[in-house]
């Protein structure tokens, strides 16, 4: 069975959770505390893998996570990192957010992608000796890892793509040409997916050729097959339209060849435009030289290569194959597409929401939207601070704290940040 889209949930590993423990020795009086951090969770991780070509194994298993991170330990041991989760992808799946619907990443190549990342783990009591406060009997939790679902769609990675009526001789080409071994017989929707064949031209040139399942009127709106897989085509940088010329079918070459045209033309107008090569096929069983003859005008009219073959017999197949090799070395390489997905931070504005609390003379503040903000904050730049910054005056956090009594100079501890109070 071919799937080319599946839809996941993943969810990151949680980070541990810092210990609150004191070194105890004898003949080492006041020891302190030595409370170690928690190991940070593991990320979800996203790779791919030339030899998975359908999105098969996400038909059943739609949840996946990372483990978490182990909680800290006395004489200042941290917890031990959780193991990252790598999922493997055919390639060219396009990760979408599954709410907007939005690229995130084209998983084109072999770079590795983390989907989500792991919370980091939470300090230990270690952190928070001051020398007013040695003895903090207190910890941070470690932070929990992305949670996100998203929406899996393949598209294949093909220098070509064959495309045309059903029944029109595609899957039949595809076979000659290549080492692959379509279904072929007699009848419409032969081909209920898409086929990959690797065409050697020579010594050092070789292109992908993708067989799509027919296309016909109305497939753009999700007629036949074709609305499932015209999302195929996206990446092919050349396009074959095979058409059947021998008149067998009842069917008019011209008419098949512009209402071909449009379904991409509707589907994605950037497709339309596409570099096409035409190959009339069947021209060994032709019935009506007159019809061959108009349709080969109108081709010439619209400026395009038309090559005449009989994919059968092999007639013409051969210079076909030439001309394709040869306009693809002009042609830009397969489609990559940009990330579009922009990561909102999850802020909440209102005061009610923030938990503040005093432990141990610490301003303590938490919050699942603060959680999200220090993630996405590096500390060491100076604009990223000025943003963290402005989110807590958004969030009123100021406010709330002068109206709870802190004064100039107390502590203040915002998960793995600490700082003084300054007004």
């Amino acid at each position: 069975m071919f799937v080319d889209r599946a839809s996941i949930r993943v969810k990151a590993g949680a980070g541990g959770n810092g210990a609150v423990s004191f070194h105890r020795e004898k003949y080492v009086p006041a020891g302190g505390p030595d409370g170690g951090d928690g190991g940070r969770g593991g990320d979800v991780i996203l790779k791919t893998d030339d030899n998975m070509s359908t999105l098969m194994d996400f038909r059943y298993k739609r949840k996946y996570a990372a483990f978490n991170g182990a909680d800290g330990g006395g004489k200042g041991c941290s917890g031990k990192d959780g193991e990252s989760l790598v999922i493997k992808v055919p390639n060219g799946t396009l990760i979408r957010d599954k709410e907007t619907g939005a690229i995130i990443k084209d998983m084109t190549g072999e770079e590795a992608f983390v989907l989500s990342r792991g919370g980091n783990g939470g300090w230990g009591n270690r952190h928070f000796a001051t020398p007013t406060r040695q003895a903090p009997r207190f910890a941070k939790s470690g932070l929990p890892g992305e949670d996100r679902e998203v929406t899996l769609e393949l598209k294949l990675l093909a220098d070509v793509g064959l495309v045309g009526y059903p029944n029109v001789g595609k899957s039949t080409l595809l076979s000659v040409v290549s080492k692959a071994h379509p279904k072929i017989a007699d009848y419409h929707f032969t081909t209920l997916f898409p086929n990959l064949g690797v065409v050697f031209v020579g010594e050092g040139v070789s292109f992908v050729m993708a067989d799509i399942p027919g296309i016909i009127e109305g497939a753009s709106e999700g007629a036949g097959l074709g609305h499932d897989f015209l999302r195929h085509i996206d990446r092919c940088r050349l396009l074959i339209h095979v058409v059947d010329v021998s008149g067998s079918e009842g069917r008019d070459p011209i008419t098949d060849f512009k209402t071909i045209n449009s379904e991409l033309e509707q589907y994605s107008p950037e497709l339309h435009k596409r570099p096409q090569i035409v190959a009339a096929n069947k021209i060994d069983i032709v019935g009506d030289p007159d019809m061959l003859k108009k349709f080969r005008a109108f081709i010439k009219k619209q400026g395009l290569e038309l090559f005449e073959i009989s994919a059968a017999t092999n007639s013409g197949v051969k210079e076909l194959v030439n001309a394709a090799a040869a306009k693809l070395a002009h042609l830009p390489p397969v489609l990559v597409y940009e990330p579009e997905y922009v990561e909102k931070p999850e802020l909440d504005t209102k005061p009610e929401d923030i938990k503040i609390e005093v432990i141990d003379d610490v301003w303590m503040i938490e919050g699942k939207w603060l959680e999200k903000l220090v993630r996405n904050t590096n500390f060491t730049d100076t604009e990223s601070m000025a943003y963290f910054d402005k989110n807590l005056r958004n969030a009123h956090v100021f406010e709330r704290l002068e109206e709870l009594g802190i004064k100039e100079g107390d502590t203040v501890s915002i998960y793995n940040l600490e700082f003084d109070y300054q007004r």
